[in-house]
């Protein structure tokens, strides 16, 4: 017999564990999380927040979203990411990112009703794991997992709590691995893997110092450093990053992963530090330091019967486009709401087979579009003249060239300029971050053909309501006060919703009619004059891509489930079929 029962066991408490843990707890799941420290994130991981990330802690509430903006950084400070040879030093060229630019920023202010920013992941996981315990979660800290079994009924995990040492058994339904890019659980439950670990290597060093200075008339969440004759990290690149304006810092630098790991002691920390500052007397405050590789490997499948897994579990890439703690509420947002039904038998079984479907996709999606940031540097150290095999004194010559009045010089200053610019596709890749679309059995295209995509689908953000892509945000209004509301905002909170418009009150009846036959909450409503929403600007009307006696069928993660373009002969036998098809009922 287990020490403890729950449903769901979530293993893990960073962004993808407290996420799940926050959203099934709010669809009123028991549940239970664990984490083998005694405390959260202690270093400032992950940082960039982008829109879709935040849609879901709008979600769980508006006041957990606006906690999340009084943390974080502004996107206005993310700013430009800066290349330079030190921070005192020459700036060597910039770029707007993050949205910064005024063509992105337009994009994205009408792509959502929220705002990009940096919330360090210090701050990210206490507000999703004080959602999430403050609502109902069981948290268990400085509890160790070390192996699971499952049947047909559930899972015995076995943990050790590190405070005893005594080991405990724990019973579920279901069990969640979002224990990070060492997952025992994804390697016990014999996940298969594609690519590779370890494939760079790279230092963190933490500390304090006032850079108002060198960085407050370019605000940045990155400074690159280009310095020939560095003492470490190959080609000489350093990454100075903005963890609170203008006097929290992470530096990271890299080192050859084929050597010896190096020893990061107080001195060369500060030494980095300083070298990559510029300023050789600057004050220090050094926090920490560690040591941390590079990956290249993704899942290629998320779940084992009654096991699924999440966050850097089944996806291990670099930094690069900061897809990765956003990549992991994502991941929470498909899951949370199908076990939320299953269990509560709304749905069947057959419905969780779908997160492996949608989610695995991404997962090699992301992986491949980090680790091709990386390389996407080498254009720009070429245009430098600080290609591999170049000795750190040519290098200075090369860089020094640039400022010449030569025809040379004037080919090398437009290779850098261009170089820079391309970089649009780490720093500023909206498309990347909103363009998923499903394909699966929890959407039913009833087939309707798939839109191409007019623009570059990894910078540009392009908004359907073709089944299985995520609903387009739009304003609307509300016809008692005159507020406005996203179309996002009457979605979500673990419900199916129906969107239609004037002459489709027959939706409304039959939505209502099939929610009580199948004991569903299906929320629905009807945008248009007079109506409780009212679509002023005919900005939804635009962007809905049915008629208005048409609806939207959209699943509680806001990725639309069916379409109807206009009123159907049968609307009540039509959505009992999507439905059922879709809950696997």
């Amino acid at each position: 017999m287990a020490d403890i029962t729950t449903e769901v066991l979530i293993i893990g408490t960073g962004p993808a564990g407290s996420a799940t843990a926050a959203l099934l707890s709010s669809y009123g799941i028991q549940n239970m999380a664990v984490n083998r420290y005694r405390w959260l994130a202690n270093t400032p991981r992950a940082h960039i927040t982008n829109q879709r990330a935040m849609e879901v802690l709008r979600d769980l509430g508006r006041d957990v979203e606006d906690e999340a903006y009084m943390f974080a950084t502004h996107q206005d400070l993310m700013g430009e990411n800066i290349f330079c040879e030190s921070l005192a030093g020459e700036e060597i060229g910039r770029m707007k990112s993050w949205g910064n630019h005024p063509l992105s920023r337009a994009e994205h202010l009408m792509s959502s009703p929220t705002k990009m920013n940096d919330l360090p992941q210090t701050f990210m996981e206490p507000l999703l794991f004080k959602t999430a315990c403050s609502r109902g979660t069981q948290a268990r800290m400085s509890t160790e997992y070390l192996s699971h079994t499952q049947d047909a009924e559930g899972v015995t995990t076995t943990c050790r709590d590190r405070l005893t040492g005594k080991e405990i058994t724990i019973r579920s339904k279901y069990l969640v691995g979002a224990d990070g890019g060492k997952s025992l659980v994804a390697e016990h439950a014999g996940l298969p893997f594609e690519g590779k670990m370890g494939v760079g290597g790279s230092m963190n060093i933490l500390f304090r110092a006032d850079l108002s200075k060198y960085v407050a008339h370019r605000p940045s969440v990155l400074y690159w450093v280009m310095q020939p004759g560095a003492d470490v990290g190959g080609i000489g690149m350093g990454l100075v990053r903005m963890v609170r304006p203008w006097n929290e810092w992470l530096i990271v630098w890299g080192y050859d992963i084929n050597g010896p790991e190096p020893e990061v002691t107080p001195e060369f920390a500060t030494g980095v530090a300083r070298q990559l500052i510029g300023d050789p007397d600057i004050e220090i405050e050094l926090l920490s330091t560690n040591t941390w590789t590079v990956n290249n490997r993704y899942a290629t499948r998320t779940s084992n019967g009654r096991v699924f897994c999440m966050g850097d579990a089944i996806h291990r890439h670099p930094p690069s486009n900061g897809l990765g703690s956003n990549t992991s509420i994502q991941d929470s947002f498909n899951l949370a709401w199908k076990l939320a039904m299953v269990l509560k038998g709304q749905a069947g079984e057959r419905l969780l087979d779908s997160y492996d479907v949608e989610r695995a996709p991404v997962a090699k999606q992301i992986v491949t579009r980090a680790n091709q940031s990386i390389t996407e540097f080498g254009p720009i150290f070429e245009a430098l003249g600080m290609g591999e095999g170049v000795d750190p004194v040519q290098m200075q010559k090369n860089l020094a060239a640039r400022t010449e009045g030569s025809e040379a010089a004037e080919r090398q200053r437009e290779a850098i300029r261009k170089a820079i610019a391309f970089k649009k596709y780490e720093f500023d890749a909206h498309g990347v971050e909103m363009n998923q679309r499903y394909r699966s059995a929890a959407v039913v295209t009833d087939g309707q053909i798939e839109p191409a995509f007019a623009l570059d689908a990894d910078l540009h953000y392009q908004p359907t309501t073709w089944p299985g892509a995520r609903l387009p945000h739009a304003w609307v209004y509300r016809r008692d006060n005159g507020a406005e509301v996203s179309t996002l905002d009457l979605c979500g909170h673990g419900r199916f919703t129906l969107l239609t418009g004037l002459g489709g009150e027959a939706w409304v009846q039959a939505a209502a009619e099939a929610a009580a036959e199948l004991g569903l909450e299906l929320v629905t409503h009807v945008i248009g004059p007079r109506q409780t929403y009212i679509d002023h600007s005919g900005d939804w009307a635009r962007a809905s891509e049915i008629r208005d006696n048409g609806c939207l069928l959209v699943r509680p993660d806001h990725h639309v489930a069916w379409r109807a373009e206009t009123l159907s002969a049968s609307p009540k036998a039509d959505l009992l079929r999507v439905l059922r098809s879709i809950l696997a009922r």
